[in-house]
């Protein structure tokens, strides 16, 4: 009896492995297929690019050829070549889905040595450059569809962010604050990160403020801390991240983060008490003196340009200044002060869009 129930014991013992080999080889399965679909979903993502080149009817067989093999050894893939139609043009056609778009790039076989493709041309020696083109494409999508950028690399929507962001007041003295923690001060404010370099800190150790900047946006102040010690502020778009960067002005940076911008209103509509008419009359002050009370008078900010002061020698704490007794505004009367001594003011207005004076000299840097 015992013999005959064996082979049925063996077979029961052997259904758990059955079942775990089942179990495995359907997870093996499912993986391969998901890391598949994973594969075909990121290839996809950002889009997919066919090149349709045409030529016409005397183009000959040979420059098609050419072109195939030129492309095929550039690893130019979803290339066909052949002869025009009526009905074809040279421009970029969009299909497929929002998230898997398909883009469609006609060009025109020219010569056996150029291409016409969407506003761009290349040779047969530039089909490496031609694949980087294509490329782009397949990340970014046709360059007329592409959101554009105004400053900084970033689109408008970014750019505002950014003015938002750096138009945030400092709201603490700045004035004889060593330079480095001023800008660290002013970074923790900010909504979007501040990258410093690390020579910047070096350089700032024992630096102080100048100026007066508690009033200002937080914008305005980091690009005012920052240029006397040869820096400034640059935002940057890694990815779809915006952040902030301070950077050497040594470096090919093609934009800065300016110290204000003129002002686009007329200037008496934005600081009117400027051109109001009073009696003014300064004896044998320094020019800082005579600014400070002026500028405590107009209830706004005065900002010196210390790299153009360092550039021509002109300290305006030991420079005199004198305005004969007259009925005039302020306006002519910082003219022709600060003319005498080799200097001129501007009125900008900081990323809030309040106004300052800037100080600098008459000769450009």
């Amino acid at each position: 009896m015992r013999a005959s129930n064996e082979p049925m014991e063996i077979f029961q013992s052997l259904i758990p492995i059955a079942q775990m080999t089942i179990h495995r080889y359907l997870l093996s399965t499912t993986l391969i297929i998901l890391s598949l679909f994973t594969a075909s979903y990121s290839a996809w993502a950002a889009g997919h690019v066919q090149l349709e080149l045409v030529g016409d009817s005397r183009t000959t067989a040979m420059t098609f050829q050419d072109w195939a093999q030129a492309l095929g050894s550039a690893g130019i893939k979803n290339v066909r070549i052949r002869t025009s139609l009526e009905t074809d043009t040279i421009g970029i056609q969009v299909q497929g889905m929002a998230d898997h778009p398909v883009y469609i790039v006609t060009g025109m076989v020219v010569s056996r040595d150029e291409l016409m493709l969407p506003g761009a041309r290349f040779k047969r020696s530039e089909v490496k450059k031609l694949a980087q083109w294509l490329e782009d494409i397949a990340q970014n999508g046709p360059i007329d569809r592409r959101p554009q950028k105004v400053a900084f690399g970033l689109t408008a929507e970014q750019y505002e962010q950014v003015r938002n962001d750096l138009a945030t007041d400092v709201g603490f003295s700045t004035k004889s604050l060593p330079r480095r923690e001023a800008v660290e001060k002013i970074a923790r404010k900010l909504s979007l990160k501040l990258r410093i370099e690390d020579d910047f800190a070096k350089a700032a150790h024992d630096d102080k403020v100048e100026n007066e900047l508690g009033e200002l946006s937080c914008g305005t102040a980091l690009a005012c801390l920052l240029r006397p010690m040869g820096y400034c502020l640059v935002p940057q778009l890694e990815g779809q991240k915006i952040s902030y960067a301070v950077v050497s002005s040594r470096t090919d940076v093609k934009q800065i983060w300016p110290v204000g911008r003129q002002p686009k209103k007329p200037l008496p509509e934005i600081l009117p008490d400027l051109y109001e008419f009073l009696n003014v009359n300064v004896q044998n002050v320094s020019a800082v003196t005579a600014l400070e009370e002026i500028g405590k008078r107009l209830k706004t900010p005065v900002l010196y340009d210390h790299v153009a002061l360092a550039r021509h020698d002109i300290d305006p704490e030991k420079t005199i200044v004198n305005f004969r007794p007259a009925r005039t505004n302020y306006s002519m009367a910082l003219s022709k002060m600060l003319f005498a001594a080799g200097l001129k003011y501007e009125v900008r207005e900081d990323d809030a869009g309040e106004p300052f004076l800037w100080i600098t000299t008459l000769k450009p840097m």
